[in-house]
């Protein structure tokens, strides 16, 4: 699949003219990559602090080769393993919620605590170690959370975080349900996520216990399919990804944008210090975007592959654009469903 570049960011440019107001995005840095992305500008919404509580506290093949092993015939069935695994049942907020139309909503306050709240919006982070907890989040805006350069400390915890298809500002579509513009790390855990193009889109943090589910796929604002991601990192992180037991099912069709369960790729730099551990992943052109050529650091272990939309966990392969031989990477005990091994071709 071939990763769009400098046509995108360019569009993106021009998109942000006729978006104020709306915390529309712009061509700034972001750890997504190539994806239309949020920018650093403020957006004109109101804050938060007047009422959160502070506390301390494809259309085309992928061009890369390489897949996992390819059974000639393989059932695809959820496999009883499946269920050990991240569900609606084990995550989202375990609270009766509140209504609050919150629009797109800036919070500025350090400490911020949003608990219990069933929002229909979107929040844009100003500030540093707010916790979303127990919460819901219907969002027709470029994301449901974001972290803005410069602040540090975001968790969401037991959230729920969807969107409206069709109400989005990428040309109806929605692209982000937790997005990470700066280089802090963000903690995303047992949150239920679904809609969202690129569901959690960042270069370091924590994403553990989450189910990732039912993505959208739409055409952006250049007429074109969004890639779909449940996870994605576009490189030149500074600190740690790690990826740990989640759920990450990516059921879009190749030629309508799939493009993977996780998406490690190379295209704001080389990607690095990344654990992907004991997560299920199933869909994508590929399930899994190794980093390529130029990865190093790259923990790969103990991941099922499913064959619930795919013979070979995506369209073309498990996994592709592995580095065998970039300095740290370790490729163990992954397998499909049915405990089939699962050995990567190299990167080239």
């Amino acid at each position: 699949m071939r990763r769009l570049r400098g046509p995108l960011a360019c569009l993106a440019l021009l998109l942000i003219a006729g978006c104020s107001g709306s915390g529309a995005p712009s061509a700034s840095p972001h750890t997504a990559g190539t994806h239309d992305r949020p920018s650093a500008a403020p957006a004109s919404s109101p804050s938060a602090s007047a009422t959160a509580s502070p506390t301390p506290s494809p259309s085309s093949p992928p061009s890369a080769t390489g897949s996992g092993a390819k059974p000639s015939t393989r059932v695809t069935t959820v496999a009883p393993v499946e269920a050990d695994f991240p569900s609606a049942r084990t995550t989202g907020p375990r609270t009766r919620l509140k209504p609050h139309a919150t629009g797109n909503m800036s919070v500025r306050t350090d400490g911020t605590v949003i608990k219990g709240w069933d929002i229909t919006g979107s929040l844009d982070i100003y500030a540093n170690d707010v916790t979303i907890v127990d919460s819901r989040i219907t969002s027709t805006n470029w994301w449901g959370v974001n972290l803005r350069p410069g602040h540090h400390g975001l968790r969401v915890l037991h959230t729920t975080i969807t969107a409206v298809p069709g109400k989005g500002p990428d040309n109806g579509g929605v692209d982000y349900a937790v997005s990470n513009m700066g280089t802090s790390s963000v903690e995303v855990g047992w949150c239920d996520i679904s809609v969202f193009g690129n569901a959690l889109s960042m270069g370091q943090g924590t994403i553990h216990d989450n189910y990732v589910h039912d993505l959208v796929p739409f055409r952006n604002a250049g007429g074109e399919w969004q890639h779909t991601d449940a996870v994605i990192s576009g490189g030149g992180n500074t600190g740690r990804l790690v990826i740990r037991h989640n759920t990450l099912l990516n059921p879009v069709d190749v030629n309508r944008g799939a493009s993977a369960s996780i998406g490690l790729f190379a295209d704001t730099g080389h990607v690095s210090n990344t654990v992907i551990d004991g997560n299920l992943l199933a869909g994508g052109a590929y399930a899994l975007y190794g980093g390529g050529d130029g990865a190093t650091g790259i923990t790969v272990t103990d991941n099922v592959f499913s064959t619930r939309y795919h013979g070979n966990a995506g369209v073309y392969g498990a996994v592709t654009a592995w580095n065998a031989t970039g300095s740290g990477n370790v490729w163990r005990d992954n397998r499909f469903a049915d405990g089939t091994p699962i050995t990567p071709a190299p990167a080239g």
